[in-house]
C-alpha cells in the first residue's frame, strides 16, 4: 500500500501531458474516446485513493489502539498520520468541486431545454431570432439544433449544409455525454484540466471530419468554419457543443490536411494508463483490507 495507493496521483501528472500528443497523432473519434476513458478511471482511481489515506486514520483512533494492545497485535502505520488528515482535507474538497459541477451541468441543461419549449417534439432545426451569430447542439432525446437567424445569414447555403452536418455530428455521436464525463473527471482531479481541455477540442474536430465526409470537401467545410468564427461571438453558454469555439485556426488548418490516422497501438497505451491507476487502486484497497482486518478482528 505504501507505493500503490500514490501510483493513481502520480498517473494523473502524466495523462495531461500525453493528451495533447494523442491529440495530434490519433484521429479525432478514437483519440476522444480513450482520454475520456483514460480520465474517468484515473479520477475515480485517484479519489478512492485519497478515501483509502483517509481510512488509514481508522488505526489511529485511541479505541483501536488501546483494543490492539490488549489483544497484542502490533499496529502499523502506512502512512503518516498527517497525510490521512491531508487526504480527508482532499476528499472535502473534491466532494464540493463535483457537486458545484454537478449543478452547472443541471443548470446548463435547465436552460437549454427552456430554449426548446414550445417545439414540436420531431422538430431538429430551432431558429432563433438573435443578433448574435451561433449555433449549438442541444443533447437530448430528441436532440436538437440551436441556430440563430444571424449565424444563418451570416452563411451561404453550402456552408449551412456543412453546419448542420457539423451540429448532428455532435448529436450522433453523443459529445455532450463524453464532454460531460471527462467534466466530473477534471473536477474531482484538477490536474485532468489540461485533458478536459484536449478532449473539448477533439470533440469539436470530430464533428468537424463528420461534417467533412458528409458534405464530400474539407476545403468546403474549412471555408465555413472560418466564416462561422469571423462572424460569431465569443460568448456562449459553458459547455455547449457549438460550431465555433477558440481553437477554430487549428481545426481549419486540420481540415486542410489529410486526417490523422487511427493509431491503436497509442491509443491502447493511454488506455493502458487508466487501467493500471485502476489496478494499482484496487492492491492497495486489499492491502489495507488486510492491514485494518489483522487489528480490527
Amino acid at each position: 500500500m505504501r507505493v500503490d495507493v500514490y501510483t493513481p496521483l502520480l498517473l494523473s501528472l502524466l495523462l495531461p501531458v500525453i493528451s495533447p500528443v494523442i491529440g495530434r497523432r490519433v484521429a479525432p473519434a478514437l483519440a476522444a474516446r480513450v482520454l475520456v476513458a483514460a480520465a474517468v478511471l484515473t479520477a475515480a482511481a485517484t479519489t478512492w485513493s485519497l478515501a483509502l489515506l483517509a481510512a488509514t486514520l481508522v488505526g489511529s483512533a485511541p479505541s483501536v489502539i488501546a483494543e490492539a494492545r490488549e489483544d497484542g497485535h502490533r499496529l502499523a502505520d502506512p502512512v503518516p498520520e498527517t497525510v490521512g488528515i491531508a487526504a480527508c482535507a482532499a476528499l472535502a474538497v473534491v466532494a464540493w468541486r463535483v457537486h458545484r459541477a454537478v449543478r452547472a451541468e443541471r443548470a446548463t441543461r435547465r436552460a437549454l431545454r427552456q430554449l426548446c419549449r414550445g417545439h414540436p417534439a420531431d422538430t431538429e432545426l430551432i431558429v432563433a431570432a438573435s443578433p448574435a451569430p451561433r449555433a449549438f447542439a442541444i443533447p437530448g432525446r430528441p436532440g436538437r439544433i440551436l441556430v440563430t437567424s444571424a449565424m444563418l445569414g451570416a452563411l451561404e447555403p453550402a456552408e449551412r449544409r456543412v453546419l448542420l452536418a457539423h451540429e448532428r455530428a455532435h448529436l450522433a455521436h453523443r459529445h455532450g455525454a463524453l464532454v460531460t464525463a471527462v467534466t466530473l473527471a477534471a473536477a474531482a482531479d484538477p490536474l485532468l484540466v489540461p485533458t478536459l481541455r484536449a478532449v473539448v477540442f477533439l470533440v469539436e474536430r470530430w464533428a468537424d471530419e463528420q461534417a467533412a465526409t458528409a458534405v464530400g470537401d474539407r476545403t468546403a467545410t474549412a471555408r465555413a468554419l472560418a466564416r462561422a468564427a469571423l462572424t460569431a461571438c465569443r460568448s456562449r453558454p459553458r459547455h455547449a457543443l457549438g460550431f465555433t469555439d477558440r481553437s477554430v485556426t487549428r481545426r481549419v488548418a486540420a481540415l486542410q490536411t489529410t486526417p490523422p490516422p487511427r493509431l491503436w497501438s497509442l491509443a491502447l497505451a493511454v488506455l493502458a494508463l487508466g487501467a493500471l491507476s485502476a489496478a494499482c487502486a484496487a492492491d492497495a484497497t486489499d492491502d489495507l483490507y488486510a492491514l485494518l482486518a489483522s487489528v480490527l478482528f
